[in-house]
């Protein structure tokens, strides 16, 4: 037979939720692991008392109890691993693994076991339900009535509140069975009650979450925060893990206490974190004397201590919690530090290498374990070349991102990711591009970081771009903003006697400034054409061919859609590329030959299109000037008839001012001007001016 055996997508039953994970069964115990919280229950072979084989909803279960009273239920398993199931437990516990059946009769009477911690509801010989009674927050009494409360966990979907039990009263006097009844629960109940003593007080520690100052009392079962405005009570079972973590600055101390979440509302905090100063230092004296402290602790605590603030807190905790601590490992970022400063969620905080996973302070917390991950991703700053992403996705599919990291971190946080054997998503693409850069270099020479060289091959070539750009002009950009020469170039731009200074500057800047009018007036121009040509597009010429590729497309977009069903246009376009791109050479230049021979037919179009274009054109041209002409016709015609009217009745009055007075040398000059262009403007009109109507003109003009 097997030393060990493992099950997996077994679910252990807490507060009334179904948490899933691992189970293990070896000759030193049993081991259960969260998957979800990596929480890790051990029980020990020698604690073993009893193993229950029975039907519950999710198949057939297993109930272990202790000899110290706990219970532990395991749901998950098929029917037949029974017989292997029982086999090891006779083999390597020496246990019979009973069968016992629940009962689904449906009554409510029966009769109440106290069995360690586990209160029983049997009907004859079979149990209805069972209830851990360390799941009991509070019991209270009434006439021939008990009713139990119960500790409410957020993981669950459905939570039992309250079960009400009607104890009927018995002859026998002098004991009262709802007294006995409530005494029973409340014996094994976790009910917290600030009885006795505290062992130690903490005054006014700073906490980080929840916000502000608490006294922080010590007690053997809990630990009690006692704030200003609230006040927590932290069982010590409720504590997953501790973490003392060194800031960046390396004055102050992270003390992290990951817990199952404190309510506050509608508020959850999973972890509760104490900053300290390092030069903080405290003598403590605890409230027990020196046997029961070696008892209790046996030598992890002395009566008196004093030290660091930090390492008192700290090591009191660890004894009380029975837990390790964990602190960061061997990695070292590029200043020194043992952490690496980030974002997460737009607030800047801290992020922890540590030896089994990460985690992120402060604002809010966030511990990854690395058997959680699914991969990791670095990832191009989204405003900067100066930083990068670093991102996490874990098997659950959630997804963090820890933004504006420093570049110079990413060489030590590739390393420690590489040496930890995590899965890097962007690794291995595009190995093509390869240059040697010093500050970036990748220290395991076997493995090719493909993100790295594609960001540094695209930093270049922005920065080649970027310098052609300046180098183009950088005349202009010069005169626009240089500061020494701004009052020149107003001068030169706006004043009307610009062309008199005399410096050679001056010179210069007014042989690069008609340039630069030129360019600016060449490229409006060209732009309103551009315009222009838009706006009077013809609908009737032929369309532009397709590429291949968006040929493909609209012969392919159905069976994309049928394929995948509800995809959105942008997914499609995504997907459209991926195929595109891996379809063979040959089904390629298939669609590369359709778009050749669209290409054809258009260009043959576009002739045709052109010749006819032409011919209408020209007829448009001609019936538009014959229009033209014939309204500048009817105008002459017009201006013709006013102008005979007027050079009559200047005759007559220019016959009697003859007789009277002496007409002046530039009068007659500015008259006979004035005649001639009128006959130059009616010649124009008219093409061929009659004879008649010359004579008569030169006859007033004589006259």
């Amino acid at each position: 037979m097997a030393d060990t055996l493992e099950f997996n997508e077994i679910y252990q039953e807490v507060k009334g939720s179904m948490n899933d994970g691992r189970l293990r069964l070896s000759r030193q115990g049993v081991i259960f692991k969260n998957s979800k919280t990596g929480k890790v229950d051990n029980i020990q072979a020698s604690e073993l008392a009893e193993g229950v084989w029975r039907r519950v909803a999710l198949g057939h279960g297993l109930k272990l109890l202790t000899k110290n009273g706990h219970v532990y239920k395991y749901d998950g398993f098929r029917e037949s691993e029974f017989d292997k199931l029982s086999d090891f437990f006779k083999a390597h516990y020496c246990l019979e693994l009973a069968e016992k059946d629940l009962c689904v009769k449906g009554w409510n009477w029966g009769t109440v076991r106290f069995g360690g911690q586990l209160l029983s509801f049997d009907i004859g010989e079979q149990p209805v339900f069972e209830i851990p009674l360390s799941n009991v927050s509070q019991c209270t009494t009434g006439k021939n009535e008990v009713t139990l409360e119960f500790h409410q966990n957020d993981d669950a979907e459905v939570s039992l509140m309250e079960v009400r039990f009607y104890v009927p009263p018995t002859q026998e006097d002098g004991v009262d069975p709802v007294e006995a009844f409530a005494q029973n629960v409340l014996s094994k109940a976790d009910v917290i009650q600030a009885t006795g003593d505290a062992i130690c007080i903490f005054r006014e520690l700073q906490c980080l979450t929840p916000r502000g100052r608490y006294d922080i009392r010590i007690y053997p079962t809990f630990l009690h925060l006692h704030g200003k405005t609230f006040d927590y009570k932290i069982p010590y079972t409720t504590v997953l893990r501790l973490f003392l973590l060194p800031h960046k600055d390396q004055r102050q101390m992270f003390f992290v206490i990951s817990l199952d979440p404190l309510k506050q509302g509608q508020t959850r905090y999973h972890f509760l974190i104490l900053l300290f100063s390092k030069d903080e230092d405290i003598s403590l004296t605890l409230n027990m004397n020196e046997e029961e402290v070696e008892k209790r602790f046996e030598g992890r605590l002395t009566k008196n201590m004093s030290g660091s603030l930090y390492e008192m807190v700290s090591r009191v905790m660890k004894a009380l919690v029975n837990r390790k601590i964990t602190v960061p490992g061997n990695f070292q970022g590029h200043s020194g530090a043992q952490c690496i400063t980030c974002s997460y969620k737009a607030s800047s905080g801290l992020l922890y290498p540590l030896e089994r996973g990460f985690i992120y302070v402060h604002k809010p917390p966030v511990h990854i374990r690395f058997d959680e991950i699914s991969f990791v991703n670095f990832a191009r700053g989204t405003t900067t070349t100066r930083s990068f992403d670093f991102e996490i996705e874990t098997k659950q599919g959630t997804q963090y991102t820890f933004s504006s990291i420093e570049r110079e971190e990413y060489g030590k946080l590739f390393d420690f990711v590489n040496a930890k054997k995590l899965n890097i998503k962007n690794r291995g693409l595009k190995e093509g591009m390869k240059q040697s850069y010093d500050e970036y270099a990748d220290s395991d020479e076997d493995q090719h970081d493909a993100y790295l060289e594609r960001m540094k091959e695209e930093g270049k070539i922005r920065e080649e771009n970027a310098n052609d750009s300046s180098d183009g002009s950088g005349e202009e950009t010069d005169e626009s903003f240089n500061p020494g020469e701004e009052d020149d170039d107003v001068a030169e731009e706006f004043d009307s006697n610009a062309s008199a200074t005399s410096s050679s500057g001056d010179g210069d800047s007014d042989d690069k400034k008609p340039a630069k009018k030129a360019k600016v007036v060449k490229e409006r121009k060209a732009r309103r054409k551009h315009q222009e040509s838009k706006k009077g597009k013809d609908p009737n010429a032929p369309k532009r061919p397709m590429s291949a590729y968006m040929l493909w497309l609209n012969a392919s977009r159905e069976r994309i859609k049928s394929d995948h069903p509800g995809i959105s246009i942008t997914d499609l376009s995504k997907k459209a590329g991926e195929l595109w791109k891996a379809m063979s050479k040959e089904k390629k230049e298939e669609w590369d030959r359709k778009a050749e021979d669209a290409r054809r037919d258009y260009e043959k179009a576009m002739k045709e299109y052109s010749v006819g274009s032409k011919a209408e054109s020209s007829r448009a041209e001609r019936s538009k000037k014959k229009k033209k002409k014939q309204e500048k016709q009817l105008k002459g015609k017009a201006e013709r008839k006013g102008t005979s009217s007027k050079s009559v009745s200047s005759s007559k009055s220019s016959a009697k001012s003859v007789n009277e007075s002496f007409k002046s040398k530039e009068f007659v000059s500015s008259d006979e001007s004035s005649s001639a262009e009128s006959k130059k403007e009616d010649s124009e009109e008219e093409g061929a001016p009659s004879p008649r109507r010359s004579s008569s003109d030169s006859a007033s003009g004589s006259d």
